[in-house]
């Protein structure tokens, strides 16, 4: 394509195309053209047109055209396309969501897009441009456990009650512990993250001894004490429950919210509780770990710093587990339950009953 016209503009034109520049509403592709035009009518070269409008010289060329054939209107119009692939008819779409939600033949378990496409006889692109639409994911699945504890509703009211509205001169414990953590050494040393690259870590490894955490959240300030011990008895329990009594100040009663673990109803811890007349005890619902605010901690300490760590000894691990406490304490915030125990209960309510 080249120059085949002599833009030649009028007077009035020209005031309409010096009141487009000037008008901040316009859009920007209005003016363009319009700077476009105005330029050409200046007699400049092309290449000098389309370096002071920052387009391209066939740019140029297409829009002098424009303006030739159909003036200043045909340069604040954009011409018309071929229309694309019409849209899949609403009974096609419906049928897509009914296979999908709908149980499938043969032995196997779900939809895939390809059974689906095949069956209603639309590509794959298409199942899946209705599946985005429509929020559908067969693929996935989330599993759930309702707890069959009789004393479930109180037990969740007591320790939520505690959490969203604790008690005055006290302090508030989730304790629980992550027993097995396996000191891991890598056969050979792995390559850093690189642009287009993950980093690496070899599959095979070497055990070099476990620990076991003990951690009691406080949800007061976020804090939490931690221990490492080689073993989670009773009697490893009963030391950490003395090393947190240290670290609470007097004066203070210390309700502490814990599983359903052996060892928490240990005969000896009993006794270590009547004899320390300022711990109470709560335990959580049966198969409701979510309820215990220390799990959160849990998890992202596994994440953010055991999972990929390379642990040369049990020492090893014990010291990253404590520098990672001291950072995390340092940064702590209170830890916010946002969900009253009527609105967790009303949605335990809607699920179906379990199983004898």
């Amino acid at each position: 394509m080249a120059q085949t016209v002599s833009v030649i503009v009028g007077p009035e034109d020209r005031a309409r195309l010096a009141a487009i520049l000037g008008d901040r509403n316009r859009p920007q592709k209005h003016v363009q053209r319009a700077n476009i035009i105005l330029l050409s009518a200046e007699r400049l070269p092309v290449l000098e047109v389309a370096r002071q409008a920052g387009v391209s010289r066939p740019a140029v060329w297409r829009w002098q055209v424009r303006y030739a054939e159909q003036g200043v209107e045909g340069l604040l119009r954009d011409k018309t396309r071929k229309p694309g692939r019409a849209p899949l008819p609403t009974a096609t779409v419906a049928k897509v969501l009914a296979l999908t939600c709908s149980q499938p033949p043969g032995a196997v378990t779900h939809w895939t897009g390809r059974a689906v496409a095949e069956a209603v006889g639309i590509s794959l692109r298409a199942v899946q441009r209705i599946w985005e639409a429509n929020r559908l994911q067969p693929h996935r699945l989330r599993t759930f456990k309702r707890s069959t504890d009789p004393a479930f509703a109180a037990k969740v009211e007591d320790i939520v009650g505690l959490y969203m509205d604790p008690p005055c001169h006290a302090v508030v414990l989730s304790i629980d512990e992550k027993s097995q953590i396996q000191a891991l050494d890598r056969t050979q040393p792995g390559l850093p993250l690189k642009p287009g690259k993950c980093g690496t870590m070899t599959h095979d490894y070497k055990r070099n001894g476990t620990t076991t955490l003990f951690a009691a959240l406080n949800t007061l300030d976020g804090t939490v004490v931690g221990r490492c011990l080689p073993k989670h008895t009773h009697k490893e329990f009963i030391k950490f429950l003395n090393a947190v009594e240290r670290a609470v100040p007097a004066g203070k009663v210390i309700h502490a919210i814990v599983d359903n673990y052996a060892t928490h109803k240990h005969p000896k811890v009993l006794e270590w509780l009547a004899d320390h007349p300022r711990w109470v005890f709560h335990f959580t619902p049966t198969s409701a770990s979510w309820i215990n605010a220390v799990e959160g901690f849990l998890s992202i300490i596994t994440r953010r710093r055991i999972r990929r760590g390379v642990f040369k000894s049990v020492a090893d691990l014990q010291d990253a587990i404590a520098r990672y406490i001291r950072e995390h304490n340092k940064a702590s915030k209170p830890f916010v339950w946002t969900k009253p125990a009527d609105t967790i209960l009303a949605k335990i309510a809607r699920l179906p009953a379990p199983s004898e």
